[in-house]
């Protein structure tokens, strides 16, 4: 046994020396760094964060970098609320820039709490400061909405299809639940939109399309919204349709339409009307003629019975005969062809 003890002692030393030389080369290192650049984070702590899974490299760096731009303890970034960031699943170095960004640009109302919790809130928080910085030009309407313009029409019918150009800044106080930039896309086409159908005539927004951009700031389209709007700039105007005048035609082609078929209605009623006048006079001609036939008969019928003279019935055809010479003189015809008329 004691014969491998030698080569025991070696295997320890080598296991020693392995796991010394990664300790140096984990932790020496960073404290190392954070001792030279006076980021306040001592070995302890390095080992520590491998603890609680912390990636020490991520939070030694990130403090560095905030030390390095004046930004220490007395600011809000400590090493512990940087492991809390990290794990609370944050971006720590994404946070630490952003600081950084707007001390730069002097931006005082960013905290490392505000820029926390807007990083935990899935918002890009460098971003957000540079379009503060910077501000932003957004396409009005939108380029992922398939249109090409605004249309409205103005009070005398006339579309205009407009272009607009808007100019927002981020407000950081308001980023956490604030609306993004589809909102103001939408409040400012339904502002273009307001705007224009309020004008009594489509020149007056040709002379001076600074009115849309006026009354549109005026109704303050940025409430609630994660953007401050700085200007809406009007990049285009031009003339569409005469929709007054499409839909005055229209209405006038309904408006036909139902008169015609109110007419088609009215020439059938009157239609059927004469058809059952002209079937009543025939049902008429009919029980006349049938009751002319019942007059031999009863004529005969007299004369059998002696109620009727053989001399009355010749007054009769005497006074029958002067009534249709009477009438063949009235109506120009023969009294055979006159009587057949009547």
């Amino acid at each position: 046994m004691l014969q491998y003890l030698p080569l025991i002692l070696t295997i320890l030393g080598i296991l020693v020396f392995l796991v010394g030389f990664a300790f140096v080369a984990r932790y020496l290192r960073l404290w190392v760094q954070s001792y030279a650049s006076s980021a306040g984070i001592g070995l302890f702590d390095l080992v520590a964060m491998s603890f609680k899974k912390v990636n020490p490299t991520v939070i030694v760096r990130s403090k560095i970098m905030a030390v390095q731009a004046g930004l220490g303890d007395s600011s809000g970034v400590t090493r512990q609320a940087l492991e809390a960031h990290y794990l609370a699943g944050g971006r720590v170095p994404l946070v630490v820039q952003a600081l950084i960004a707007a001390r730069m640009a002097q931006i005082d109302e960013l905290d490392f709490k505000l820029a926390a919790a807007i990083d935990l809130a899935g918002r890009n928080v460098r971003e957000a400061v540079q379009t503060s910085v910077y501000p932003k030009v957004i396409d009005c309407p939108g380029k992922n909405s398939g249109r090409e313009s605004l249309d409205a029409v103005a009070k005398n019918g006339i579309q205009l299809k407009v272009k607009a150009r808007v100019t927002v800044r981020t407000n950081l106080n308001q980023l956490i639940g604030g609306a993004t930039e589809e909102t103001i896309i939408a409040r400012v086409g339904e502002g273009i939109v307001s705007a224009i159908g309020s004008a009594e005539r489509h020149t007056e927004v040709l002379e001076n399309p600074e009115v849309i951009s006026k009354t549109v700031l005026a109704r303050r389209l940025d409430a609630n919204t994660a953007f401050e709007i700085v200007s809406i700039d009007i990049a285009g105007i031009a003339v569409g349709a005469n929709i007054g005048a499409r839909l005055q035609a229209d209405q006038a082609e309904a408006d036909t339409r139902v008169a015609r078929a109110n007419a088609e209605g009215r020439r059938a009623m009157a239609v059927a009307r004469e058809q059952e006048m002209i079937a009543s006079i025939e049902e008429s001609q009919a029980g006349l003629v049938e009751a002319e036939a019942e007059i031999p008969k009863a004529v005969a019928d007299s004369l059998t019975s002696g109620t009727l003279g053989i001399f009355d019935y010749f007054k009769l055809r005497n006074l029958q005969a002067d009534t249709d010479m009477r009438r063949s003189f009235a109506t120009g015809l023969p009294p055979t062809a006159a009587t057949a008329a009547s």
